[in-house]
C-alpha cells in the first residue's frame, strides 16, 4: 500500500514553499533518506523547481556554487547527513573563499537521537561554522520560514557567502508554522560621501593611479558605468584573481589580472602606483603574491579600499581611506566623479604590457597550449562560459584567454581541484543557449569526472578539454624546483578518456598535436551532447615560458 502525501503545512513543505517564493528554479542534490520529506515536497513544484540529481555531493555543492556565481542569487544544494555533508564541504569552502551566495540543506538525525553518536550524526553548527557565514539547525519546525528567509538574507548581504542549515528528519514532518510573507530583497550599503570626496581628491593628485576590481555582487549597470568612466579618463585597471570577466579584457585601459603567474610588468606597476583604488577585492594571498606585493607602509599611503565586509578592511593592509559599501552602488557613485584628468601615457603603457604578455609563446612540445587557448578565444562567442578547476593547466587559460563579457568565467579563487567540470554542467543548465567549455587538467578532471553521467542525463551539451600531462602538474612544478629529480606521488596513470567519455554516451576525440585541436574543438561544439577532447601534452612544458628542466637547473 502506498503512503499518502504528507500534510500541506509540514516544515518540509514550508521550506520548499519559501524556496519558490524566493525565485529558486533549480536544486542540486544527492538524495538521502534523511530529507525524503523535502524531496517529496519538491515533487509537487516540479513545474517551478528542477531537481538535478548528481553522482557525488562535492559535484552538487560545486554546481550550486557555480549557479550562485552566475545568477547572483543563492545556489541551492541538498545533501544527506554525515558523509553526504562532509563530501559537500568543499563547495561550501569555495563559496566562502569566493564570496558566493549559496545555501546548503543537510539532512540530520532525529532530534530524539542527537548526542548519542547516532548513525552519521554530525554537529553541523560546529563542523561548518568556520566555513559558512551561518550554520544552524532548524530544530523548531514552526520557525522554518524564518530560518530559510534568514538564510537568503545572510547569503546575499554584506560579503556574500554560504549558509548551512541542518534538517532533523523527524521535525520535517511536523507543522511548519507561518509562511514567509515576502521574498528577500537584500540590503545594500552605499558609499560614504566623505570617502567619495577623498577618492576625488586623491585622483586629482595622483600621477600613477591604478584601479583594482574583484569580489562578488557586481551588477551589469555598475560594471558598464565603471567601464565607461575608466575609458573616459584613460585610467588603467587590473582585475583580481579569477575575476577576469568583470570588464571586457579588450577594454583599452585593461592592464591584466592579479593571480597565479601574473605579468611581472603588472606587478611592477602595482608597486609603482601612487594610488590604488581597490573595489571589492580582498587583496588576499594570491593577488598579492603571498602577501609580498604590497607593504603596510605603502598601502597606508596609497590604498583606498572599498569592500562590503567590514572584517576585510584593515585585516592585512592598513589604508589611507576605507569604506564598508557594496561594490555596485560604490562603483556607480565613483563613476560620477569628474577628476578632469587623463592618464593617457600611463594607461597606454599598461595596455601595451598586457598585449605583449598574452602573445602566444613558443613551446618545445607537440601541443602548444598558448595556441590552443588563443584559438578558443578566437572562435568562441563573446558570451561563452569558460570553467576551470585548479592546476598548472589553468595558467595557460588565465593568461591567453580574453574574457569579453560578464559571467563568462567560472573558476575557484579557493584553488579547489575538480571545480570546473561540475561548474560547467550548472552553467549549461542555466544557459543552454550559450557555449560552455570546461578546461581541465587530468588530475583535476578525475576528481569529479564521474558526474559525466549527470551531464548526459540532463542533456548538458558542454565541451570538456582534458589537458593530460600524466601528472599533478602544480605539485610536480614545486617538487622539481625544491627537490629536483626526486619525483614522488605526482605521476598519474590515466584512462583512455575518449573511451571513458563514450561509455557514458558522450562524444570524444583524441588530440596529440596543436594542429589537430581546431577541427576537434569545432566537432565537439557541434556534437549536440556532452563532448570531451583528450588533449595529450608534455609534462616538461609545465607552465608558460617555463620547463621542468629549467626548474631543475635553477
Amino acid at each position: 500500500m502506498s503512503k499518502k502525501p504528507q500534510a500541506p503545512d509540514t516544515a518540509a513543505r514550508r521550506l520548499v514553499e519559501t524556496l519558490v517564493l524566493n525565485g529558486v528554479d533549480r536544486v542540486f542534490c544527492v538524495p538521502g533518506e534523511s530529507y525524503l520529506a523535502v524531496l517529496d515536497a519538491l515533487h509537487d513544484v516540479r513545474d517551478r523547481i528542477e531537481v538535478v540529481a548528481c553522482r557525488h555531493e562535492a559535484a552538487a555543492a560545486n554546481m550550486a556554487e557555480a549557479h550562485g556565481k552566475l545568477t547572483g542569487r543563492p545556489g541551492i544544494c541538498m545533501v544527506t547527513r554525515g558523509p553526504g555533508a562532509t563530501h559537500a564541504s568543499i563547495g561550501v569552502h569555495t563559496a566562502h573563499q569566493d564570496s558566493t551566495p549559496m545555501i546548503m540543506f543537510v539532512g540530520q538525525v532525529a532530534c530524539a537521537d542527537k548526542g548519542r553518536g547516532a548513525f552519521q550524526e554530525v554537529d553541523y553548527a560546529a563542523a561548518f561554522g568556520p566555513l559558512a557565514k551561518w550554520a544552524a539547525e532548524i530544530d523548531e519546525p514552526s520557525r522554518t520560514a524564518e530560518f530559510v528567509t534568514r538564510a537568503f538574507a545572510t547569503a546575499m548581504q554584506g560579503r556574500q557567502g554560504p549558509v548551512v542549515l541542518a534538517l532533523p528528519e523527524d521535525k520535517l514532518h511536523e507543522h511548519g508554522g507561518p509562511s514567509a510573507p515576502a521574498p528577500v530583497v537584500p540590503a545594500r550599503a552605499g558609499l560614504d560621501p566623505a570617502v567619495l570626496e577623498t577618492i576625488g581628491q586623491r585622483l586629482r593628485e595622483a600621477a600613477r593611479p591604478l584601479v583594482i576590481l574583484g569580489g562578488s555582487g557586481w551588477t551589469r549597470a555598475a560594471t558598464d558605468a565603471l567601464s565607461t568612466w575608466l575609458e573616459a579618463h584613460d585610467l588603467p585597471f587590473a582585475l583580481s584573481f579569477r575575476r577576469k570577466d568583470l570588464i571586457s579584457n579588450d577594454h583599452p585601459c585593461y592592464a591584466g589580472d592579479l593571480g597565479l603567474g601574473p605579468n611581472p610588468k603588472l606587478l611592477a606597476r602595482v608597486k609603482d602606483a601612487d594610488l590604488l583604488l581597490v573595489i571589492g577585492a580582498r587583496m588576499g594571498e594570491n593577488p598579492t603574491q603571498g602577501y609580498t606585493l604590497l607593504t603596510p607602509e605603502g598601502t597606508a599611503r596609497a590604498m583606498i579600499h572599498i569592500h562590503p565586509g567590514p572584517e576585510e578592511l584593515g585585516r592585512v593592509w592598513p589604508t589611507q581611506a576605507s569604506a564598508v559599501a557594496d561594490v555596485s552602488p560604490a562603483a556607480l557613485a565613483i563613476s560620477g566623479l569628474g577628476p578632469e584628468r587623463r592618464w593617457t601615457d600611463w594607461a597606454r603603457a599598461a595596455r601595451a604590457d598586457y598585449d605583449a604578455f598574452i602573445a602566444t609563446v613558443a613551446v618545445d612540445a607537440q601541443v602548444n597550449l598558448s595556441e590552443v587557448v588563443a584559438h578558443m578565444a578566437e572562435v568562441l562567442p563573446r558570451d561563452a562560459i569558460v570553467c576551470n578547476g585548479a592546476g598548472n593547466f589553468a595558467a595557460w587559460l588565465h593568461r591567453f584567454y580574453r574574457h569579453r563579457a560578464r559571467h563568462t568565467q567560472l573558476a575557484p579563487t579557493s584553488g579547489a581541484m575538480g571545480y570546473g567540470f561540475p561548474a560547467s554542467i550548472a552553467a549549461k543548465l542555466a544557459h543552454p543557449d550559450r557555449d560552455v567549455v570546461c578546461f581541465a587538467g587530468d588530475g583535476d578532471f578525475m576528481m569529479l569526472g564521474n558526474d559525466m553521467a549527470t551531464a548526459v542525463q540532463y542533456g548538458a551539451a558542454i565541451v570538456v578539454v582534458v589537458v593530460d600531462n600524466g601528472a599533478y602538474g602544480t605539485i610536480r612544478m614545486h617538487q622539481e624546483r625544491d627537490y629536483p629529480n626526486r619525483v614522488e606521488a605526482t605521476d598519474l596513470k590515466n584512462p583512455d578518456f575518449v573511451a571513458w567519455a563514450e561509455s557514458f554516451g558522450a562524444w570524444g576525440a583524441l588530440v596529440e598535436d596543436t594542429a589537430g585541436f581546431a577541427a576537434a574543438f569545432d566537432a565537439a561544439r557541434k556534437a549536440g551532447r556532452p563532448a570531451l577532447i583528450h588533449l595529450k601534452t608534455d609534462v616538461e612544458a609545465i607552465a608558460p615560458g617555463r620547463t621542468l628542466a629549467q626548474l631543475r637547473a635553477s
